[in-house]
């Protein structure tokens, strides 16, 4: 019978493993299709194989990998998947920032993100691009908080975890620094009225402010996509694209 101990190092190198095999793919270290050989992936992450299939296993509930045999490979995706992830974010985001401007929220319940604007006003006041986007994570993960609803702050999270859905996702472009700086500039924007309109509880404001908010990802995302083999070397997430479009 396995020990206590041996379980909880289980767990431990299951979610290690989980967390660094996601960013991996997320972040478009394999191609769509690639194959996930268990062996020298366990001795990469330096887990056992009993933690790596459990990992496996998760991240295909997540639809980042698929079962193929008796193994696993690489989803690919369409643009138009894509799509749909930044969407379903948008609408999610969209009740949560609802949900926070109906509940009676205290002054003191916005200080925190509204620290997070200030920080964020000061990246792009000086340029600093390269600092945003751990801000913006931040900034909308508190946004998820202020619904008050662990329920919808996690489908929010899992939403997320999708490719291409999350906050930053492609936030990040030095060789077209002028579009992306303009792009910072309207998110932030509505960045300060989504915090603008909870405070005020203008509830069908803030969930409007929220699905906008998340069209500025598919734009990004198709500008990238147009020119989809230069991009892939600086947007590694293009790499999991195979098709422009569901047949």
């Amino acid at each position: 019978m396995p020990s206590k101990a041996n379980n909880k190092n289980n767990s431990s190198q299951t979610e290690r493993g989980l967390r660094e095999l996601r960013s991996l793919i997320i972040a478009g270290h394999w191609p769509a299709g690639s194959k996930l050989r268990e062996v020298p992936l366990a001795q990469s992450l330096n887990v056992s194989r009993t933690p790596l299939r459990s990992a496996l296993l998760k991240l295909e509930q997540e639809g980042l990998v698929e079962r193929a045999g008796a193994g696993y490979t690489v989803r690919s995706f369409s643009i138009e998947d894509a799509y749909v992830a930044i969407e379903l974010r948008g609408v999610i985001e969209g009740t949560a920032a609802r949900m926070a401007a109906e509940k009676p929220t205290q002054q003191q319940d916005l200080t925190s993100i509204k620290e997070v604007l200030v920080k964020i006003d000061a990246v792009i006041h000086n340029d600093a691009i390269d600092g945003y986007a751990e801000l913006n994570d931040v900034f909308h993960q508190q946004l998820a908080e202020l619904a008050g609803n662990d329920l919808l702050k996690n489908e929010i999270e899992r939403a997320s975890l999708l490719p291409f859905a999350a906050p930053s996702a492609f936030s990040s472009s030095k060789d077209d620094r002028s579009r992306f700086k303009t792009s910072l500039i309207v998110g932030q924007q509505h960045h300060h009225g989504l915090v603008q309109a909870i405070e005020r509880g203008e509830g069908a404001r803030a969930d409007a402010l929220a699905r906008e908010h998340a069209q500025l990802g598919k734009a990004n995302i198709e500008v990238a996509y147009q020119e989809h083999v230069g991009n892939i070397r600086r947007v590694p997430q293009l790499a999991l694209i195979t098709a422009e479009l569901n047949t």
